[in-house]
Order: C-alpha cells, then sequence, then structure tokens
C-alpha cells in the first residue's frame, strides 16, 4: 500500500481526506529515532503543563505529580509504539486516560482544564520532535505526517478522558439519584424516621431539610410508564408512591409558590397535601392522595384548573392554560372529611334533610344549594344571590320556605357546622342521581 509519505516522495498531491490513523502512514522505522528522546521530555512536559495550567500544580502532593508523569510517560511511549507497530493495543493506555478523566470528575475540576493540560503537552512534545525530525534532515512532508499523527493522537487520549469524565458524571448523578430516593422514602415513611437518620441521609442527598414541607401526588399519564415530569427543579424531591409521581415540596408556604409548581406541572394533573414539620411528611401525602381522588381529569374551562391554577403566573389565566391542575387538600376540607364518614354522613343526612327530599328532586335540590350558600355566607341573602345568579329578594323567600320545612332553627350556630357538612353529601348524592 502506498503512503502518503512516499507519495510526496515522488511529488504527488497529498491526500485531500484526513486519516483516522494518521500513524499507518508514517515509516515504522521513524520510531527508531524518536524513543531516545522520551525520557529528555517527561520533564519539561510534566513542568510546562503544572505552569500554564495552575489548577494542576500542587507542589506538595508528590502522589499526584508521580500519578502525571506516569500519564505522560505512558502516553510518549504509546505513541513511538504506534508508529512503529500501527496494530498495538490501545487497552492500557486508554484505561489510563479514561481513570484520568474520570478522577477529574471525581475531583469536581472542569473538563476543560484536562483538555487544556492535554493540548499543552502535546505541543511541548511536538516542539521538540520537529526540532529533531529537522536536525536529521527529515523532509517537510514526513515532518506534516509526524504532526497529524500528534493530533489524532492527542484526539484519541482526549476522547479517553472525556469518556471517563462522562462516566463519573453519569455514577455521581446516579448515586445522587438514590441518595434522594432514598431520603424521599425515609420522610414519608410510617413511622416516622427518626431526626438523626433523616439528617444523615439529607447530608448524603444534597438536600437540606427545611422547616416544613408538602407533598404533591401526580396522576400518572397514559404512555408515561409511570415517570413523573421531566426537567423539574431540583429543590423538588420525586419518587413514586404506589406507582403514581410522588414530589416533596421544601417550604410550600412562600408567596407564590403553589402558583409556581402548578406553571413547572404544566399538563399534570395531581394534589398537594397541606403544609407540615418535616416529621409530618406522611400526613401531608396521605391528605394528598385522597384529594387526588377529588381532582378532575382536565382544569374546569375558563377556569384555569381550580383556584390554584386560576392564578399561575399572575397573568389573567393565560399561564393558568398552559400549567397544571394542582388540587389543594386544605380547600377541599368538607369533601375530604364526608369521604372519610361518607356511609354515616349520608344516614345522617337522610335524616335530618328528609324535608328536602319532601320537596320534590327539583325543588329539593333548588333549596339545598341555596341554604348551604347562605350558611357560607352567614345568613346574607346578598352574598349568597351573587353566587347562586339570582335576586337577593329570591334567597330570601327560598329561605322563608326553609324556615317553615324544618323543626329547627336553619340559623342556629351551633348546627352550622353540621348543617353544611350534611348538605354538601345530601346535595352531591341528589345531584348525581338527578343527573
Amino acid at each position: 500500500m502506498t503512503t502518503a509519505y512516499e507519495d510526496a516522495r515522488r511529488g504527488a498531491p497529498v491526500l485531500d481526506g484526513l486519516s483516522d490513523e494518521p500513524w499507518r502512514d508514517v515509516p515504522a522505522e521513524e520510531a527508531r529515532w524518536m524513543r531516545p528522546h522520551l525520557p529528555a521530555l517527561l520533564g519539561p512536559m510534566v513542568r510546562g503543563v503544572l505552569r500554564h495550567v495552575p489548577e494542576y500544580d500542587r507542589p506538595g502532593d508528590a502522589a499526584y505529580a508521580r500519578a502525571a508523569e506516569a500519564a505522560v510517560a505512558h502516553a510518549m511511549e504509546h505513541f513511538v509504539r504506534m508508529i512503529a507497530d500501527p496494530d498495538t493495543s490501545w487497552k492500557e493506555v486508554y484505561q489510563v486516560f479514561f481513570d484520568v478523566g474520570y478522577g477529574e470528575a471525581v475531583e469536581g475540576r472542569s473538563l476543560e482544564h484536562l483538555q487544556n493540560a492535554m493540548r499543552i503537552g502535546s505541543r511541548l512534545a511536538w516542539r521538540h520532535l520537529a526540532v529533531e525530525a529537522e536536525r536529521l534532515g527529515r523532509p517537510r512532508a514526513l515532518i506534516s505526517l509526524l504532526a497529524e499523527a500528534n493530533f489524532a493522537y492527542l484526539d484519541a487520549l482526549a476522547s479517553a478522558a472525556a469518556h471517563g469524565y462522562a462516566r463519573a458524571r453519569e455514577k455521581a448523578a446516579g448515586e445522587r439519584e438514590q441518595r434522594r430516593g432514598r431520603l424521599l422514602s425515609l420522610l414519608l415513611s410510617d413511622p416516622p424516621a427518626p431526626p438523626e437518620v433523616l439528617g444523615e441521609q439529607s447530608a448524603r442527598a444534597g438536600w437540606p431539610l427545611p422547616r416544613r414541607l408538602a407533598v404533591i401526588v401526580l396522576r400518572p399519564r397514559p404512555g408515561s410508564g409511570g415517570e413523573g415530569p421531566a426537567g423539574l427543579p431540583p429543590s423538588l424531591l420525586s419518587g413514586l408512591d404506589h406507582g403514581r409521581p410522588c414530589l416533596v415540596v421544601p417550604d410550600p408556604d412562600g408567596p407564590g409558590r403553589v402558583e409556581e409548581l402548578t406553571a413547572t406541572l404544566a399538563g399534570w394533573t395531581g394534589a398537594i397535601g397541606p403544609s407540615v414539620p418535616v416529621d409530618q411528611a406522611g400526613t401531608s401525602l396521605l391528605w394528598a392522595r385522597r384529594a387526588l381522588d377529588l381532582a378532575p381529569d382536565a382544569p374546569p374551562r375558563g377556569r384555569g384548573g381550580g383556584r390554584a391554577g386560576s392564578r399561575t403566573g399572575g397573568r389573567g389565566g393565560r399561564g393558568a392554560r398552559r400549567g397544571g391542575h394542582l388540587v389543594r387538600a386544605e380547600e377541599h376540607l368538607p369533601g375530604l372529611l364526608l369521604r372519610e364518614g361518607g356511609t354515616l354522613a349520608a344516614l345522617v343526612a337522610a335524616r335530618r334533610l328528609a324535608p328536602l327530599d319532601a320537596a320534590g328532586p327539583r325543588q329539593g335540590l333548588r333549596l339545598a344549594v341555596t341554604l348551604l350558600e347562605c350558611m357560607k355566607h352567614g345568613f346574607n341573602a346578598t352574598g349568597a344571590a351573587e353566587v347562586l345568579c339570582v335576586h337577593p329578594q329570591t334567597v330570601r323567600y327560598r329561605l322563608a320556605q326553609l324556615h317553615e320545612m324544618f323543626d329547627f332553627d336553619i340559623e342556629d350556630p351551633e348546627i352550622r357546622l353540621e348543617m353544611m357538612l350534611l348538605l354538601h353529601t345530601w346535595i352531591q348524592r341528589r345531584g348525581a342521581a338527578a343527573s
């Protein structure tokens, strides 16, 4: 096979393309004059790197200096062997520079520093070898081939170091996620994990324990494979709760915090439990689970996904439509309490609110809704009328009917809370039956 060097000697143009392995084009006998110069090159290369890349200058670390010298010596020796025998194995030198890149990531340095050091070392080596090649009278075509081989060899070593660096970063990220997942499990465990255990795992995970937190449970999305939202801020712990994406939110009581979360969870439906101290995270999870059952599959049209969603972004609802639908457990207290004792509430409602049944399906439902709104508004007919979209006089007329129907004072403050809960249950059941 004719080499580019031989073509150049005969006056033929140098090959237009770049070879992946240009050392194969260098005559093997060139390795003979190069090898004796390697020991003299080692010191200047290492000193040059330390001088031009201050991040690697560690005067008191002899072990580090020896490791740097060994890596440089290994690379130079292997380069010369590649010229002597292009089929020489890369396995050992690849592992050396893979480990160098891995170590850079572990020590928290930028890959840029390593790449800069390798370029400087390569330039210093090439400067010495080029001078020697000219002294020996080697033709310029050969010197050009040696330069190309040097650059390509540097690229190969840099690639090995980059792979090691990436592998270390991947491993660190995986370990960090495992620690964060372990912390989430400890936070949500029942009974709660001891404070000292939480503190230790928190430090390992790099997630400082907040004073208060809240738990979000999301409804799984078809085709998501059980995965939760992507691109979440690192302040949120994420995991799974019985196959559903689950998030732990630190310091959820800050201004605009829930609205910010709703925007972050674009396209997702979920529920957020109450804000609690760290040792009560399981309680927030419990109520988030139950509140999720109250969340519709999609935000109500024109409401931007409920109270929390309607304020998302503070832009008149436009941000809410782009955001998620996040139900707040604290805003659905009657419904959640009634779900806990739904059977008992239904039995009591059927007895206490029997006069509404006697009024007929449509009239009874209309009166029940009116009574509930009046109780919410302290029996202010004007406030209830605004919600019901009727005239205040209509509300007063219905209230008069209700007073006549019941054999107890419906405005008695002592029974108002009980009546509101019972009306809520009665309306839900009668409304469902009517529809």
